[in-house]
């Protein structure tokens, strides 16, 4: 199967599998996602959706966030791991909402970049859940799930990324890194597919013989 084929199927196949993919993290408006998305960095979704509602009981606005104390914050949020940093990073682009943006999360990539704890992954989030702008956020299951299927040689987050968004339409961004997500957990998981088990992997590559090694992001 050639690459543009691969393209094909793939993308037909994650649109019959995940039609409507939802948004994985539980929020309500763009503040609330910038926070559990920057929560979920080394943590996964359920554990950060079991915090996020004692979170924003506390405070659900920039402004409400900026007045509680760090050490709160912390408190809440130690569950999700990396508590020290992620408090002091909620606290203060908070307080940066508030004094540079008038309390809103902007839409634009780089004033989201230049806030504290938010790398392009998390802006990339940001921007294609909140904002309806295409993106395309690698996280570990794209990265991996890219090499397996022949899409990108995977040798960082970036060059994947980039890989990915020459491949598909710019239209089909924003779904389709959902859709990678989810196939990644349920079909073409770490451990459960080395390249050879899941569906994908075994019609893109019905000749492959040995596990596929990935590179780590």
């Amino acid at each position: 199967m050639s690459k543009p084929e691969r393209v094909a199927f793939i993308q037909a196949r994650l649109g019959e599998l995940y039609p409507d993919p939802p948004v994985p993290l539980d929020h309500r408006d763009p503040f609330t996602l910038l926070v559990a998305v920057l929560l979920s960095a080394q943590c996964t979704d359920e554990r950060v959706n079991r915090v996020t509602p004692a979170l924003f009981a506390l405070a659900d606005t920039p402004g409400a966030m900026a007045a509680l104390p760090e050490d709160e914050i912390r408190a809440v949020i130690r569950p999700c791991g990396l508590s020290p940093q992620k408090a002091k990073a909620i606290k203060r682009l908070s307080e940066i909402l508030v004094e540079e943006h008038g309390s809103a999360v902007p839409g634009d990539m780089a004033a989201l970049e230049r806030l504290p704890g938010v790398g392009h992954k998390t802006a990339s989030v940001v921007m294609a859940q909140a904002f309806g702008v295409p993106a395309f956020p690698v996280d570990t299951h794209i990265h991996r799930l890219a090499q397996r299927w022949g899409l990108s040689s995977g040798k960082n987050v970036t060059q994947t990324e980039r890989d990915l968004k020459r491949l598909f339409p710019r239209e089909t961004w924003n779904d389709l890194h959902l859709q990678i997500i989810f196939y990644g957990r349920e079909f073409c998981t770490a451990r459960g597919c080395d390249g050879r088990v899941c569906e994908i992997c075994r019609t893109c590559y019905p000749a492959r013989k040995h596990p596929k090694k990935t590179r780590k992001a």
